[in-house]
């Protein structure tokens, strides 16, 4: 059995506004269904740590990290139309991002074989200088640079399966050749962006892939993706740790989306990123993005730890 860490702290649920679809219930829902599920036993408890200002400032524009401390720190509200803070939204977020850098440095300690990184707020829509889609920092985009830059990780290969396109993500790389970005998503959905076309630029030209997929979209288009054209990609790019950015609005419950995967469908996905990743002897880490129904959010969780503890 590999070693799996689960990443997860109690301050993760001191970002909260009860009326909106990303709030703290999806995290508990979580923890009920990995307590009932009898998997708790087989996982490694890991706490967070709170990333540094610098960490967060790999990806994102140094006063903008500031606009959000000084916006949390005056009573929060709402930065755009979908994304909200509170007075505890900017530790949240610095402990967020921190979730994923501690499952890194405990990967390649050899401590951990994998992680899921139950965190929030998720973070793939937030790009540079900019909170949007309930995102306020990229956790997995400042993951990548974390690996790239400070850790000396030559390749990352990113794997997007969240209903919604992460442009923030995809914007962070888009002229590197070194972090590889694949997503599927429904298209044209928000945030408008993930098109066939959209392939990089510069050097960075080939190393993003987008699959859109349309509404009502189901195992029967996902499946194929994961397990013929996902690792031929892998496989060229030859990655030396992949980061997934694990988002469970895909699922056909999802009450914010309009996709058709099953449970199956999300077992069947994750059992090919594993499969491929382990091919390659990279390394997986996974964090928790989007997941809007409660019971099926804590459904495809445990499914998601099951396969990864194989």
């Amino acid at each position: 059995m590999k070693k799996v860490g689960f990443i997860y702290d109690d301050i993760y649920l001191k970002h909260d506004w009860p009326e909106h679809p990303e709030n703290k219930n999806r995290l508990i829902s979580i923890l009920e269904h990995v307590e009932k599920s009898g998997i708790k036993k087989a996982l490694i408890d890991v706490k967070p740590r709170r990333a540094k200002v610098e960490e967060v400032a790999l990806n994102h524009d140094p006063a903008y990290i500031q606009e959000i401390h000084d916006f949390c720190k005056s009573g929060g509200g709402y930065l755009d139309p979908d994304t909200y803070a509170t007075p505890d939204t900017y530790d949240v977020a610095l402990y967020a991002v921190g979730g994923v850098l501690e499952g890194i440095d405990r990967i390649l300690s050899g401590e951990l074989d994998r992680a899921f990184c139950a965190v929030r707020p998720p973070g793939h829509h937030a790009e540079y200088a900019k909170a949007m889609g309930f995102c306020i920092f990229n956790n997995v985009a400042i993951g990548a640079h974390y690996l790239r830059k400070i850790k000396g990780v030559n390749k990352v290969f990113i794997i997007d399966f969240d209903a919604h396109h992460g442009n923030g993500t995809q914007k962070s790389f888009y002229e590197d050749d070194t972090v590889f970005y694949f997503s599927t998503h429904e298209y044209p959905f928000y945030p408008g962006t993930g098109s066939e076309d959209e392939r990089g630029a510069g050097k960075g030209y080939g190393y993003t892939y987008n699959v859109p997929m349309s509404a009502g979209a189901g195992d029967d288009e996902y499946i194929p993706v994961y397990e013929k054209l996902l690792p031929e990609l892998m496989n060229r790019f030859s990655p030396d740790f992949v980061l997934v950015s694990a988002g469970y609005d895909l699922h056909r419950d999802d009450p914010l989306t309009y996709l058709n995967v099953s449970n199956e469908g999300v077992r069947q996905i994750v059992r090919n990123i594993i499969k491929t990743s382990d091919e390659l002897n990279a390394p997986v880490l996974f964090a928790l993005e989007g997941g809007y129904n409660l019971k099926a959010l804590g459904e495809c969780v445990v499914i998601t730890l099951e396969e990864m503890l194989r």
